[in-house]
């Protein structure tokens, strides 16, 4: 078992996340499909975390892949969270996310008041009235229950929307389109995109899955994968047992996986540099169980916060050493910034750049302060 320190992780995972140096804005795309896809709760969040990675990124880059390109997809993904997936992999998504049965169980049926039998009739149904169409939320329930038959899936799908439709996501029949006004529309992957979706193996691709996930996000344990996965802890280990290039490493007397052919690279990681990550950003998503081995202190709190929330944060050489926030006013973005312990002057001057940075793709001026 290869013996490894947090730094050297850190290090590692800047450098895995792109954050150390950004790719060439015609790279957009890898990097999302490197970081398993872009986490998307807040689109404005989604942006930002590919902003901090690819140079030159453009306004409306990602909003122009999604509804004119189509060369991003946004759908419900792992753990049931929005995210931004490269179109030309989401069959290996879907494949992997087909897996999840936890909506299958009869305490998820209780729960909503629902059958299995009238579950299954609904997906069918979902299928049908979004092929070639983009459907509001209301239209979708409206257009269940006429193709059903039944009124009480429409009661069903206007009380719980997200989670009555995340299983259609899982099943690839499901993603979201551009929206109409203020409101949200559906569409069908296939149809959306203009053609069938090749599935892999459903086993193989959560193989993949787990790969992609330690090559960026590693090196990491069952319970890490457990949780970004959304898996009981025993699939979890069981599923890395599986990978066959995976190995244990020691971090600071911590055993972790890590695909055998990154220990080497691992071992000698230099990445460095400051970056401005945003709310949610997966490079903290990916740190939550090992927070304490990023932070200078026991400021957990400041970033992981109540109901699910996780704040921007200010990154010096893999360490999350702040917070930040941005608020626009008028044609100007007031950028303030909260350390946890004191930074030096080279570490500031490069967060105001970063800063200037993000003013200029927001199309403001930007007004910087610091709180301490």
């Amino acid at each position: 078992m290869s013996a490894l320190t947090w730094e050297q992780v850190r290090a590692w995972r800047v450098a895995r996340h792109g954050l150390d140096a950004r790719a060439p804005r015609e790279e957009m795309l890898e990097v999302a499909s490197r970081l398993c896809g872009v986490h998307a709760q807040l689109m404005s969040s989604a942006e930002l975390t590919l902003w901090a990675r690819v140079e030159g990124l453009e306004r409306d880059a990602v909003a122009s892949a999604l509804w004119e390109d189509r060369s991003l997809v946004k759908q419900w993904a792992m753990r049931g969270t929005l995210h931004l997936l490269p179109a030309a992999e989401l069959g290996l998504w879907h494949a992997g996310l087909g897996t999840y049965k936890h909506y299958l169980k009869p305490y998820w049926f209780r729960g909503f008041g629902l059958t299995p039998e009238q579950f299954e009739a609904m997906l069918a149904a979902i299928a049908e009235v979004l092929d070639g169409r983009l459907l509001t939320r209301e239209e979708l329930a409206a257009a269940v229950v006429e193709r059903s038959g039944d009124e009480a899936l429409g009661e069903k799908m206007r009380e719980s929307w997200g989670s009555m439709l995340k299983p259609a996501a899982f099943r690839g029949l499901l993603c979201f389109g551009p929206g109409e006004g203020q409101k949200v529309r559906f569409t069908r992957p296939d149809s959306w995109l203009g053609a069938p979706i090749a599935r892999p193996d459903p086993d193989e691709a959560l193989r993949e899955i787990a790969r992609r996930y330690l090559a960026v996000h590693g090196p990491a344990s069952r319970e890490d994968l457990r949780r970004w996965w959304a898996v009981t802890p025993a699939a979890a280990g069981k599923l890395l047992r599986s990978l066959g290039d995976a190995v244990e490493v020691d971090v600071e007397g911590e055993p972790l996986w890590l695909l055998e052919r990154d220990a080497e690279a691992l071992a000698g990681a230099r990445g460095a540099g400051v970056r401005l990550l945003p709310a949610f950003d997966q490079y903290v998503v990916a740190a939550t169980l090992q927070a304490e081995h990023f932070m200078p202190g026991p400021f957990r709190e400041r970033i992981y916060r109540q109901q699910g929330w996780l704040s921007p944060v200010l990154l010096v050489d893999g360490r999350m050493e702040g917070v930040w926030r941005h608020e626009r006013k008028g044609r100007r973005v007031e950028i303030s910034f909260e350390p946890f312990v004191a930074v030096g002057a080279t570490v500031r001057r490069a967060a105001e750049e970063e800063a200037e940075r993000l003013a200029a793709f927001l199309g403001l001026e930007p007004v910087i302060s610091w709180d301490g």
